[in-house]
């Protein structure tokens, strides 16, 4: 038994997904720190947001 996540929720999920990863692209940290950030983003979406809001690069 998953957890799934449809409807507006998931539709808001997605876009901050997307959003973390263009930041993290955008960020001056090295090529192996923005490989593992967007792999977390991609493989636990929810979680890996939270960590990635308070741990991830700084785009500035």
């Amino acid at each position: 038994m998953g957890i799934e996540i449809g409807g507006l929720f998931g539709l808001i999920l997605l876009i901050l997904v997307i959003w973390g990863i263009v930041s993290t692209i955008q960020s001056r940290a090295g090529t192996g720190s923005k490989v593992l950030w967007i792999v977390i983003l991609l493989v636990i979406p929810f979680i890996g947001f939270i960590l990635w809001l308070l741990f991830g690069p700084k785009a500035r």
